[in-house]
């Protein structure tokens, strides 16, 4: 809130002569800005004479001057306002750099490019009007990080809000879809983006506008509502700050007070917000009182209800009883002058710095985004210094800390579609491509940045357009990490992956079969291979198998891991069925082969679900056969614990139209349809479910699937596709 307010409208009435305008600001400025302007001037409207913006059919001259009158209101320094008179010299001028640079200065080309980069930036990014709310949230959010991201001087930025400010005043001539696409674009990108920054005027004008044409209805019904003009409700303000000054200053109490009338999407979105009638609201017209102490918080309140009669119910000490984000304040209603209602909001210095720069900020719960701490304080940063450019009485180094590095550590591409994409800095094709898709990752043979063929090894910049060129089939290469081409967690996670998921089978296999092999060598050993793994310093027998596949275990530590398990003899008081009596060997109804034992029962234990080709082990009951384990069953582990002697070597047999349950478990982020899409990717692979059970709490989801396969290896192909799926985090197998 400022003290005398002027709006954009104002601005834009004292633009619509333009010789008028420039010679009242020409009164303000230094000779040698006056005379930059001047050119500046004169070369616009020679450059742009008889065109128009391809979008919208507005006279270009008149656009210019109309968002450079903006840009001066905006207090930007004068280079920024002669940028804003020449952003379309590309369009014109093929030395547009060497040009601008020679007639005016350096500081105006850059300013000027980053203004046409922006430009073309927002011509090609889109926001898929298909998409969820939630991704379109997400989506527009992208956007506006990219926006800052990418210029080198916050001004390039402000320069487009005003340019945006401006369209949005010529709407009315256009055809009503380029109205509403252009609303919408605003309402999600550009307005936004002005609260963010703290540009109120902006800001303002830009929801007022876009709801105006989002929703024309709506916007006539509040605007009729309105018992006064908006000229009118300004003066009305004016004349309660002058009153208040007046109470103030005979207490004794120093402070700052502003006001301003409320705008009508913000009237709009709190009866919609808080379900409303325009009667209840009480803050049409708001004043703010800035005190030094917090003692005279109270005091003015009281000043304040001494004055005008309080409207009970609407007052709310966030003093004593602060918000969650720690925002303190008094709000009060009052009926004022003329019976009119007013809200007052009465805070300290400190409280006020707080709410507009800390934790507290406007801008996070006026969108609703819990955002990231450090993203918070850049934006708090920039806030700070726009305020500033305000009252700093030396402007000569205002102009260096306009430009800004804060955003450096991300870039933002975009895809063929226009889709924005977030990415780490020095991030290549690879990244962008995993960032789509983990399928098209895999695929990913090379690139064009911008239509130009690149290699993959290439660091992508902002505001780049990528397409990925993939093949039908294959992997990414191991190459790409040890040549350090990617960056991202992600591509980094779903390389190692592919590459683990490819390679795994086979080396555990080989493992295992030289382990086995190790075994028969020591046949008199029996033993418990949890333990075993344990004591070689693998937590899982795949673990072991792994290692013995890659070289990384050798058989001779195997051998003596294996000769610490020698039999103990059988005791005198061992029942009979406990005692695991050699024989011929055989097999049960299910093909399991049970080595040293025939005609035995046997039956899969229920707390692992072994099924081929794990490694599996027999456990010796009490009336029920042999229950068949997998290796790293931590429940066999426990059961055999104090009777190893009941374990007994067993393996898979010839299988013959056998299926075997197994447990399947999800972790992700809950979402609509996520069920719905876990199963329809275990429907396309042929699996049978027999059983689901699935919980949700603080918006996590922990699913298991129970699923009938015919060998363990079916399952490896199904967890990469469900791992795929949007919000999914975590699969494996239990």
């Amino acid at each position: 809130m400022v003290s005398v307010v002027r709006s954009v409208a104002d601005t834009l009435a004292d633009a619509a002569d333009p010789n008028r305008w420039l010679a009242q600001l020409s009164a303000s400025l230094s000779e040698g800005d006056r005379e930059m302007l001047s050119r500046a001037f004169s070369a616009a409207h020679e450059m742009y004479q008889g065109k128009t913006l391809s979008l919208t059919g507005e006279n270009l001259f008149s656009h210019a001057v109309s968002s450079a009158a903006i840009v001066a209101d905006l207090n930007l320094l004068p280079d920024a306002i002669v940028a804003t008179l020449l952003f379309s010299t590309p369009d014109f001028r093929p030395d547009w750099q060497e040009w601008l640079t020679a007639s005016f200065n350096r500081t105006v080309a850059v300013l000027v490019d980053g203004v046409n980069r922006v430009r073309r930036l927002t011509e090609l990014a889109r926001i898929d009007q298909l998409d969820t709310p939630e991704e379109r949230a997400r989506q527009a959010e992208t956007m506006r990080k990219m926006l800052l991201a990418m210029v080198a001087d916050i001004r390039v930025v402000l320069i487009k809000l005003a340019w945006r400010t401006q369209t949005m005043h010529y709407l009315p001539h256009c055809d009503e879809g380029i109205r509403r696409s252009i609303a919408q674009e605003t309402m999600d990108v550009f307005a936004p983006l002005a609260n963010r920054l703290g540009v109120w005027q902006i800001k303002w004008e830009l929801e007022d506008l876009g709801f105006r044409h989002m929703e024309p209805d709506d916007y006539k019904k509040i605007a009729k509502l309105l018992d006064e003009r908006r000229l009118e409700r300004i003066d009305y303000i004016e004349r309660v700050l002058g009153q208040l000054r007046d109470e103030l200053k005979k207490a004794g109490i120093k402070g700052e007070v502003a006001g301003r009338p409320k705008h009508i999407y913000s009237i709009w979105r709190k009866m919609r917000k808080k379900n409303l009638d325009f009667a209840e609201l009480y803050d049409i017209r708001a004043v703010r009182i800035l005190v030094e102490k917090l003692s005279d918080c109270y005091t003015v309140l009281g000043l304040i209800h001494s004055m005008w009669q309080p409207i009970p119910g609407e007052f709310d000490d966030y003093i004593s009883n602060p918000k969650a984000n720690d925002y303190r304040s008094l709000h009060t209603a009052v009926i004022g002058p003329e019976d009119r209602g007013i809200e007052v909001q009465i805070r300290t210095f400190e409280m006020h710095e707080h709410a507009e720069f800390g934790v507290a900020a406007h801008w996070r719960y006026k969108e609703g985004g819990k955002g990231d701490a450090q993203y918070e304080e850049k934006i708090s940063w920039l806030r700070q210094l726009l305020d500033w450019r305000e009252e700093v009485s030396d402007r000569s180094g205002l102009a260096e800390a306009f430009k800004t590095e804060l955003f450096a550590d991300t870039i933002y591409v975009l895809t063929p579609a226009g889709r924005v994409l977030a990415l780490p800095q020095g991030a290549t094709a690879i990244d962008f491509a995993y960032a789509v898709h983990t399928d098209l990752g895999n695929r990913c043979r090379g690139a064009k940045v911008d239509g130009q063929i690149v290699p993959l090894s290439t660091p992508l910049g902002n505001g780049q357009r990528i397409e990925i060129l993939a093949a039908k089939e294959g992997g990414p290469s191991v190459n790409w990490l040890h040549e350090g081409w990617v960056k991202s967690h992600r591509a980094i996670s779903k390389i190692r992956q592919y590459i683990r998921m490819q390679n795994a089978d086979s080396v555990r296999e080989t493992g295992r079969q030289l382990f086995e092999r190790e075994l028969t060598r020591h046949s008199h050993a029996h033993p418990n291979l949890g333990a075993l793994a344990e004591k070689l310093g693998y937590n899982r027998m795949d673990e072991l198998y792994a290692a013995l596949g890659h070289g990384e275990l050798s058989l001779r530590s195997v051998a003596q891991g294996l000769e610490s398990f020698a039999p103990p003899a059988p005791a005198k008081d061992v029942a009979p069925e406990d005692v695991v009596k050699a024989s011929r060997g055989g097999h049960d109804s299910r093909g399991i082969l049970i080595e040293g034992v025939d005609n035995l029962m046997t039956v899969l234990a229920r707390c692992c679900k072994p099924a081929p080709p794990d490694s599996v082990v027999g456990f010796v009951t009490k009336g029920r056969g042999i229950s068949i384990h997998r290796s790293n069953c931590v429940t066999l582990k426990r059961l055999s614990a104090d009777v190893p002697e009941r374990l007994i070597a067993a393996d898979w047999g010839e299988q013959k139209n056998s299926v075997f349950p197994i447990d399947i478990e999800v972790i992700a982020q809950d979402r609509p349809g996520l069920l719905r899409d876990i199963s329809d990717v275990l429907t396309r692979e042929k699996l049978n479910v027999i059983g689901v059970n699935t919980q949700s709490r603080d918006h996590r989801a922990r699913m298991r699937f129970t699923v009938e396969v015919r060998q363990v290896n079916d399952i490896s192909r199904v967890l990469s596709h469900v791992l795929d799926l949007a919000a999914v985090q975590e699969v494996r197998r239990i």
